[in-house]
């Protein structure tokens, strides 16, 4: 069984209590979301899973948005569809009832995320696509350097890649995500080459993993990576990532065709 929090968050994290400027900082970048549709494909009627506060949901024609939390349907823009309060793994449709499905920065967070990508297969007749972080390569970002304990936490996270094909079954394809400079959609790695963005404490708690470590983490951060920017040290190592266009981390997006 799938537990709740008051809020009604059904992952390892409550957004009743980090959730509150979530939309301000993870608003979606134009260019992930055209990566999105195109691998969704001529899909017309799309479920999306853990949908949070909509983003990317204008990258596709109609969407069925799923979101067991309160706190984050209440952000949802009055121009997207209201979300039905449901979790991942019990999806309250009949098999075959949708062209695509898609869960977006979702997987990670669930209770059981090999039965909800069951659910999203059983509920889908066509592809699955999945937006995640390999875990495989999560420590390879800068922030390694200032708050391991964070990308720890995110490694531990994400569930495998071949163990969410496998859930998926069918044909799938893995490709890596392209993360643009100057990406809306504030995750970590969002912040490749602006490092100044994440000594703003309201950026990194639109981001779950910090929800995952103390304060003393938190000031540590703060205090070598403020250090380092004022010094010159950050911009010897990683300045070059300044100007690069585009960083292709851990970022991939899953697609599952039956």
């Amino acid at each position: 069984m799938t537990t709740r929090t008051e809020d009604g968050s059904a992952g390892d994290v409550d957004y009743g209590a980090i959730g509150s400027g979530y939309a301000s900082f993870r608003r979606p970048d134009a260019r992930i979301a055209r990566f999105i549709a195109a691998t969704l494909g001529d899909c017309r009627t799309v479920l999306n899973v853990g949908a949070g506060a909509g983003s990317y949901e204008t990258a596709v024609p109609a969407v069925t948005a799923v979101e067991p939390s309160e706190s984050m349907r209440a952000q949802r823009p009055a121009r997207l569809a209201r979300a039905i309060d449901a979790v991942a793994e019990d999806l309250p449709f009949p098999d075959g009832a949708f062209d695509g499905a898609m869960t977006l920065f979702s997987v990670h967070q669930w209770s059981d995320a090999g039965a909800g990508l069951r659910e999203m297969r059983r509920v889908t007749r066509g592809p699955v696509v999945l937006l995640t972080c390999d875990p495989a390569l999560v420590r390879d970002f800068w922030l390694y350097r200032y708050a391991p304990e964070v990308l720890d936490t995110e490694a531990r996270r994400y569930p495998p890649v071949d163990r969410l094909t496998a859930a998926l079954g069918g044909t799938c394809t893995v490709r890596s995500v392209p993360v643009p400079l100057d990406c809306t959609d504030g995750f970590n790695e969002a912040y490749y080459g602006r490092p100044e963005m994440l000594l703003d404490p309201a950026a990194r708690q639109a981001c779950s993993a910090w929800s995952f470590v103390d304060d003393r983490v938190r000031e540590h951060f703060d205090a070598t990576l403020r250090r380092d920017l004022a010094s010159g040290a950050w911009d010897r190592e990683f300045g070059h990532l300044r100007g690069q266009p585009a960083y292709e981390g851990a970022l991939v997006i899953v697609r599952a065709t039956p």
